[in-house]
């Protein structure tokens, strides 16, 4: 248990450097850090919203949203697949959502049955082992088509839209710089967003209760434009406010959506803010054969249900990319982009609490949390020093350099130090410590049985490591459950709970055996007091 070999001394010298160059970075502010040369390690540990300070805003999405969405897309499918029918296109009238369901007439009673089949193949079941199907079809007055959502499909399309507009939320406010921003789901509809660092939440929330949904359409120039002020559209159009004039009436089938959008960016066209956006091959390819069919005929760019412009089609555009021109400011083209690159969200959603952390708390935290640590050195040094006398410095040594090896373990995986964490840092001092009181303990028994002093530190340290290792596997247990079944500040929690269990064993086992080995060798004495 004593004998080192020179490769594993300095493989423990080599670990406990590497974690202390780390952590070094921790100590310095990050003006200073960033003004390091490039072989040195500049990364900090990330500082919680409780610790920095910052936003913290709640979301919720309202399903009646999806109810809606859903219709929608129900109304265009069964469109398409009534005009594809096996058998020949079955022909219908009056297709419109009414009552929260998608209703038509069949022309010819002959075709009811095929109709209702035809409807019936778009129905998918809810879940793999579920018998419940997405959408019910029924026959109303022999020849009217009722198609409605089931609860049990709109209850998973909910899921799959909340489930997704997290990720949207992710990648825009990823786009905003921020570090370590904590997104998570809390119950079926709601969404919680905590941004450290931002103080200004009105610039989060622009951004994130934005669909951003974006839809090309051709504008019905055989309408009436005096229908638009009435609310009256005709049958297959729409009416849409505009942002910079009176509404507009656009066809509703959408020539090209942004989902196929890859790429989009602020830029200037003629000295004034504009948005270019790219597609990918097949929204490419859509582009241009819609341009190609309506060439000289305007359509518009609608965002988020507004038509932001609408612009003639002078000739085909064949590359897949364009420009969005409007009344843009250099911040909200900015803005736009950044939308239009993360995506939609398949929701809207609202805000319904809004909190800002401000700095000077999160200083008070830190400040509260760094004396308690010390304190709890302090406290726990003294005791082991005069409980245990040498052996207790070596425990004392192994504790500064664990605190060094946490916090360089974290700093390397990017971890997110929160107040939780704090406690979860104080707790790990004392549980440093145990296993040293176990190994002293055990040597004393050793001492007091007759063996000498180096049997004695070998049986201590080999007979106590199992009970040491047996213990802290619960523990990490422990903390693998909370970090896999809980949130933010719980995680934090376990996050350095798992590191301190891991590097406390490390360096109060491992790193005072091989202090005692040194000393051992130097002093070889014949008797240990302890």
């Amino acid at each position: 248990m004593l004998d080192f070999p020179r490769w594993k001394v300095w493989a423990i010298i080599a670990t406990l450097l590497f974690g202390i160059v780390l952590a070094l970075p921790n100590f310095f502010p990050e003006e200073t850090v960033a003004g390091w040369p490039r072989p040195l390690p500049n990364k900090q540990m990330n500082l919680g919203l409780d610790l920095r300070g910052g936003s913290h805003i709640l979301l919720e999405g309202n399903p009646d949203d999806v109810r809606k969405a859903r219709l929608e897309i129900l109304e265009d499918i069964a469109r398409s697949e009534l005009r594809q029918a096996d058998g020949g296109p079955i022909q219908f009238l009056d297709m419109g959502v009414r009552d929260g369901a998608i209703t038509f007439t069949v022309r010819n009673p002959a075709d009811v049955d095929r109709a209702v089949d035809t409807m019936r193949k778009m129905s998918r079941p809810v879940g793999q082992l579920s018998a419940q199907r997405d959408i019910d079809v029924t026959v109303v007055d022999g020849v009217r088509v009722l198609i409605r959502p089931t609860e049990a499909g709109l209850a998973a399309e909910t899921d799959a839209a909340i489930s997704q507009a997290v990720e949207v939320i992710r990648r825009r406010i990823d786009e905003l710089g921020t570090r370590e921003p904590t997104i998570i789901r809390q119950g079926d509809t709601r969404i919680v967003v905590q941004v450290p660092g931002l103080q200004d939440p009105a610039a989060l929330k622009s951004l994130l209760g934005k669909t951003a949904k974006l839809e090309f359409k051709l504008v019905d120039v055989e309408a009436d434009p005096a229908l638009a002020a009435t609310g009256r559209a005709p049958p297959g159009s729409q009416i849409l406010p505009s942002v910079d004039g009176p509404p507009v009436i656009v066809k509703r089938r959408v020539m090209v959506s942004g989902d196929q959008l890859i790429d989009s960016q602020p830029s200037f066209q003629d000295g004034l803010p504009v948005v270019s956006f790219r597609f990918d091959a097949a929204g490419g390819k859509r582009f241009a054969k819609a341009t190609q069919e309506n060439a000289g005929k305007p359509f518009a760019i609608i965002l988020d249900g507004q038509v932001i412009s609408a612009p003639r089609i002078n000739e085909p555009i064949l590359g897949g990319s364009g420009i969005i021109s409007g009344n843009f400011t250099t911040e909200s083209a900015s803005e736009l982009s950044i939308l239009l690159r993360s995506g939609k969200l398949p929701v809207a959603l609202k805000v319904i609490e809004e909190r800002t952390v401000g700095p000077d708390l999160g200083a008070d935290s830190i400040r509260a949390g760094a004396i308690a640590s010390i304190i709890a050195t302090i406290l726990v040094a003294i005791f082991m020093i005069i409980t245990y006398g040498r052996f207790g410095i070596y425990s004392v040594a192994a504790l500064i350099l664990n605190a060094f090896l946490i916090i360089g373990v974290m700093s390397l995986l990017g971890g997110t130090l929160t107040l939780p964490g704090i406690a979860g840092f104080v707790l790990t001092i004392g549980a440093a410590v145990d296993a040293n009181v176990l190994i002293n303990e055990r040597i004393r028994e050793e001492l007091r049985k007759g063996r000498n002093v180096i049997s004695s530190i070998e049986t201590g340290y080999r007979e106590a490591s199992r009970t040491i290792f047996d213990a802290n596997v619960t523990n990490v247990i422990a903390a693998v459950i909370m970090f896999w079944f809980g949130s933010g500040p719980i995680k934090g929690f376990a996050i350095v709970l798992t590191i301190g269990i891991i590097t406390s064993v490390f360096t109060a086992v491992t790193v005072t055996r091989l202090m005692v080995s040194f000393w051992l060798r130097r002093e070889r004495p014949q008797v240990l007091v302890l």
